[in-house]
C-alpha cells in the first residue's frame, strides 16, 4: 500500500497506508464512536461529503456482505482508521473493504493515530482536510484547504430524482426522500405500508394530491437550512396529514414550526446515545449521526413540546406538536446499525394516524 497524508486546515499532518480508492479528495472530518457498523456508516447518506474516523481500532474485519447496506451508492469522501483487515472472516463476507472502497472511487487512511485524531476534533470541532498521496507537497495542498467552500446541496445530491412506489396492502405513506437509509423503508414494509418515495423538493401540493395517511421525512446530510422548500412543504401539511421525521426530518420539523437549530462542535455519531424519554419515563439507547441540532430556547413560544433529551448533553432529542397529529425523534429509531430500542416509534407513527382518520371520521 502507497504512503497517504491527511492534512487538517489547522495544517497538522497525519501520515499513513492507504487503500480503498488511489486519488486525494477533501472533505469534514468526523468521528463515529461503533465498534460494528462500519458498512452501514460508509453507505448512510448522511455521511455526504464527510471523511470518517472509526474510532474503534480495528475496521473491515468481517468484510462487505450484500444486505447491511443502507444505499445503493456511497457518499461519503473518505475513510479514516487505526487498522484495517486485508483478509476479513466472516461467513456473509463478499468482499473487502478495500475492494469496496476501490470500487466505488473512495480512498482510505490507515495506520495513524485516531485517538489523537479524534481528541483534536472534540477540542476544536469538526474541520476540513484533504487526503492525498504522501509525496505531494504538504504546503500547497494547505494552502488549497483554505478556499475549499463549504457544501450546501448534500440533500440534492443524495435524494431521489424521481418518485417511486414500493407496494403494501396497508396504511399509505408519503416518504420526503432527504438521503434515506434503506432501513427506514424497511419498518415501513416490515408494517405492510404502501410506500411512496419522492423528492426532497416535492411540493406539498402534490404530496397531497397523493392522498396519503401520512407523511415520513428521512434522515439527510447537511444544514436543514439550505433546503428551504422543504421547511414551506411542511407547513404546508402540517395539521393536514400526520407526520414523523428522522433526524434531518425532525429538525426541518422543527425549523417548520418556528425553532431554529445550530450546528454542534463534532455532532453525535454512535450507537450508544442515550436518550431519556419524559413521557415514558424511560431511557433508551439509540443510534445517531447527526450534525445539527434543534435548540432548546428555540422551543419556547412554538407548539412544540420537548418529550426526548439526551443524557449526554442534554440536547433535543424528540419534540412532539400541541395541537397537530405530528413528532420527531433526532436519533435514528430503525438503527442500522445500533441498538434496537425504539422501532415502536414506527408503531406509534402508524397509531397516530389511526386515531387521525377516527377524528376525521367523526367530524366529517
Amino acid at each position: 500500500m502507497a504512503e497517504r497524508q491527511l492534512i487538517l486546515e489547522d495544517s497538522t499532518i497525519f501520515t499513513g497506508e492507504g487503500f480503498g480508492a488511489d486519488i486525494s479528495a477533501t472533505g469534514e472530518v468526523v468521528f463515529n464512536t461503533g465498534m460494528t457498523g462500519y458498512q452501514e456508516v460508509i453507505t448512510d447518506p448522511s455521511y455526504c461529503g464527510q471523511m470518517v474516523v472509526m474510532t474503534y481500532p480495528l475496521i473491515g474485519n468481517y468484510g462487505i456482505n450484500r444486505d447491511d447496506f443502507e444505499t445503493v451508492t456511497p457518499f461519503i469522501h473518505g475513510l479514516i482508521v487505526k487498522e484495517f483487515s486485508e483478509f476479513p472472516s466472516n461467513f456473509r463476507s463478499d468482499e473487502t473493504l478495500h475492494d469496496y472502497l476501490k470500487a466505488n472511487g473512495i480512498p482510505g487512511i490507515s495506520g495513524l493515530d485516531t485517538r489523537k485524531l479524534t481528541k483534536i476534533i472534540r477540542k476544536h470541532g469538526t474541520m476540513k482536510a484533504i487526503m492525498a498521496d504522501a509525496g505531494m507537497p504538504a504546503e500547497e495542498l494547505i494552502e488549497s484547504l483554505k478556499g475549499l467552500p463549504d457544501q450546501t446541496d448534500q440533500v440534492n445530491q443524495t435524494s431521489t430524482i424521481k418518485p417511486y412506489v414500493v407496494p403494501g396492502r396497508g396504511k399509505r405513506i408519503v416518504l420526503v426522500d432527504f438521503g434515506m437509509k434503506h432501513s427506514i423503508l424497511r419498518e415501513l414494509t416490515k408494517r405492510d405500508c404502501h410506500v411512496t418515495v419522492v423528492p426532497y423538493n416535492y411540493s406539498a401540493g402534490d404530496i397531497l394530491r397523493l392522498k396519503p395517511d401520512g407523511i415520513m421525512l428521512t434522515n439527510g446530510p447537511g444544514d436543514p437550512k439550505n433546503v428551504p422548500e422543504s421547511i414551506e412543504m411542511v407547513q404546508t401539511v402540517l395539521g393536514k396529514i400526520p407526520l414523523f421525521g428522522i433526524c434531518l426530518g425532525h429538525q426541518l420539523f422543527a425549523l417548520a414550526c418556528g425553532a431554529d437549530t445550530k450546528k454542534m462542535a463534532f455532532g453525535h455519531r454512535g450507537v450508544n446515545q442515550p436518550v431519556k424519554d419524559t413521557e415514558k419515563n424511560k431511557t433508551f439507547m439509540t443510534s445517531q449521526n447527526h450534525s445539527y441540532a434543534v435548540t432548546h430556547d428555540s422551543l419556547i413560544g412554538t407548539d412544540l413540546d420537548l418529550i426526548q433529551f439526551s443524557l449526554n448533553d442534554n440536547s433535543v432529542e424528540g419534540i412532539r406538536h400541541l395541537t397537530y397529529p405530528a413528532f420527531s425523534v433526532q436519533y435514528h429509531p430503525e438503527s442500522s446499525p445500533g441498538p434496537e430500542d425504539t422501532p415502536q416509534l414506527f408503531d406509534e407513527f402508524l397509531q397516530m394516524i389511526s386515531e387521525f382518520r377516527q377524528k376525521e371520521n367523526v367530524y366529517a
